[in-house]
Order: structure tokens, then sequence, then C-alpha cells
């Protein structure tokens, strides 16, 4: 009877390990909109880490390259969901014995973006915040649709220009929260927001009322 082969562990991946381990994490994935999120960020890693010859796919390298995301000025969102595919990519590399596990535990400990900023302007109290999203009357289509514009406001932060920009399929669900996707604001910069809770129902109930179906297969 012929011994089963052990795959042994390493801790260089070429291309083709690089990609056994995307379609896997792709595959690990239930929802559209996660899996399309992580298609997007996992090929623009491979592309970096193939780019030059790398010592190996471990800690140091990871953090290597979110020196370059931060460098190339991304949003320190857009950074961490970055790190948070290539992570899944370590483990799922880890798992098919393709990396060692000592080498992804090491990956899953690199520390995401620090956010930095000062607020400029005058922004409104939290009390001022309830008292002009109380002011809509939420009966009404064109109520619930001013609600859920300056939600967005109020509960992500966008520009007045991002929110007039956005677009239905920059919603979308990576590692299990929704976001606006890979917005373009000031000066270019490209980054990725949260939405909170209470902001994702808003915007989903007026996009119901509105008849607005077109991409939001997912969305409550």
């Amino acid at each position: 009877m012929a011994k089963k082969h052990k795959r042994t562990p390493k801790s260089i991946l070429k291309l083709p390990d690089l990609e056994q381990s995307k379609s896997a994490v792709l595959n690990s994935l239930p929802s559209v909109s996660s899996q399309r999120s992580y298609d997007h960020a996992i090929p623009q890693f491979i592309d970096w880490y193939c780019s030059e010859p790398r010592l190996a796919f471990n800690r140091i390298v990871v953090t290597t390259y979110r020196i370059f995301l931060e460098q190339a000025h991304y949003a320190s969102s857009t950074i961490n969901l970055r790190l948070a595919a290539v992570r899944r990519l370590a483990y799922e590399a880890a798992d098919s014995g393709l990396l060692s596990p000592d080498l992804a535990a090491g990956i899953r400990r690199v520390k995401g973006a620090k956010k930095h900023g000062t607020r400029a302007g005058n922004w409104l109290t939290a009390e001022q915040g309830r008292a002009l999203l109380s002011s809509f009357d939420r009966a009404a289509l064109r109520g619930k649709r001013d609600y859920a514009m300056v939600a967005v406001l109020l509960g992500c932060g966008l520009r007045r220009a991002e929110l007039a920009a956005a677009q239905v399929a920059d919603l979308q669900q990576r590692e299990e929260h929704w976001v606006f996707a890979d917005l373009i604001g000031k000066g270019g910069h490209i980054r990725t927001v949260p939405i909170p809770d209470w902001v994702v129902e808003a915007v989903a109930l007026w996009l119901r009322e509105a008849g607005v179906t077109g991409g939001l297969s997912s969305v409550p």
C-alpha cells in the first residue's frame, strides 16, 4: 500500500500557491459581495508580493505591505480591510498545507493602520444630530429619503460630494459588516467607509420603499 505523501509547508509562496489560496478564500465566503471585495483586494496584494523577490510570506512582509498602502495614501479603513483579506489568504494557505502555521500566525498579528486626523469646521453634537434626524417625516417617501441621506452624512462622515456620487454598487458587505467601498474622496484618495447598523437600516428602508432593487440582493 502506497504511503500518502504529506505536503511540506513553505515559507515562500509562488504565484500558483497564492492563486490556489485565493480560490480557497473565495470559496469559503458565503456572501457574494464579500467574494467580490476579496477578489478585488487579494490580487492587489499578489501583484505587489510578486513584483519583486520576497524572502518569505510572513509578518515582516505583510507589515511592509501595510506601509506601502499607507504611503499610497489609502484611508485607514481601506488599509485595514485589505489587511483582513491578506490574513484570510494566509489562513487558507496554512490550512491547505502550503504555508507554515507559524508564519500564518505571525501574519494574523500584524497590526492595522492607525486612524489619525483632527476634526475641522463646525460639528453637530450628538443631541443636535438626533434633533435633526427627528425633524423628518418618516411616514412619507421623501422623508425616508432625506432621513437616509442625513443618516449617512452623520453616521458615516461622508462629504456631500461623496454622498452625491455614491452608487448602489458601492454598498458592499465585507467581513460581515456593510461599507461604502472604494469611494473616491478629496484629493483623489480612495477610502472604504464602515456603515453603522442604524444607517444601513435607514438606507435599506428607503431603497425598498423607492423600489430600487439593482445590486441589493443581500441588503436587509
